[in-house]
């Protein structure tokens, strides 16, 4: 597929083509019912950091505002041009959409049965979901995932902020994934989900100054 790069410099180009080459099209996110601007843009940040190219926001009690208002923070507007955002106010809904592309749905909760963050096998097919910054995840949201894992840690304190947790979560997933060879693979023009993405990052991109 032609991409139209007249508008970018090459070596802009050639950023953006390293850029789509190591996107992660089996890893995502989802988020359930985010409400603190700070943090979804936080985490929207890590995304795109290691390699994230979509996330879903499952708004169910909290509002989707939270994403307007995230637009206006200039902290956080160049990820959104990179991590799309797929939203949704119904669990069951929002699932269903995750499981026709990624195999295996993983949530932050301490049970009975959870594994350790190190324990989970973070190469695979796979979805991690984090819920809201004082509820956790909702009971909902705990029926429909195939497990849960927990961050270990040697402290007094439970719990981490959101936005540290999937940062410490998604860089495992990285470290992992490194390991497997998932990234530092050269651009394949062939490939159409790269090519997509390529595409669309040359249309989010700034205009060349002559």
């Amino acid at each position: 597929m032609e991409v139209d790069t007249s508008m970018i410099t090459e070596e802009r180009a050639e950023k953006l083509r390293t850029l789509a080459a190591n996107r992660q099209s089996d890893l995502t996110l989802i988020l359930e019912n985010i409400y603190d601007p700070h943090n979804l843009g936080a985490v929207l940040r890590t995304c795109d950091s290691v390699g994230i190219a979509e996330v879903y926001a499952l708004y169910t009690i909290e509002s989707s505002e939270t994403l307007q208002k995230l637009a206006g923070h200039k902290s956080s507007s160049g990820a959104i041009k990179w991590v799309d955002i797929h939203v949704f106010d119904d669990a069951e809904k929002c699932f269903t959409a995750v499981r026709e592309k990624y195999d295996h749905i993983y949530g932050t909760h301490l049970g009975v049965d959870s594994v350790g963050l190190y324990d989970l096998d973070l190469s695979q097919s796979i979805a991690l979901v984090f819920g809201n910054e004082h509820r956790g995840m909702s009971e909902d949201a705990l029926n429909l995932v195939d497990g849960n894992f927990i961050i270990p840690q040697s402290g007094l304190t439970k719990s981490l902020n959101i936005s540290v947790a999937c940062a410490v979560s998604l860089y495992e997933a990285k470290r992992q994934r490194i390991n497997g060879g998932k990234y530092g693979k050269p651009f394949d023009p062939e490939n159409p989900y790269q090519t997509n993405l390529f595409k669309k990052y040359v249309v989010n991109s700034k205009p060349r100054k002559e």
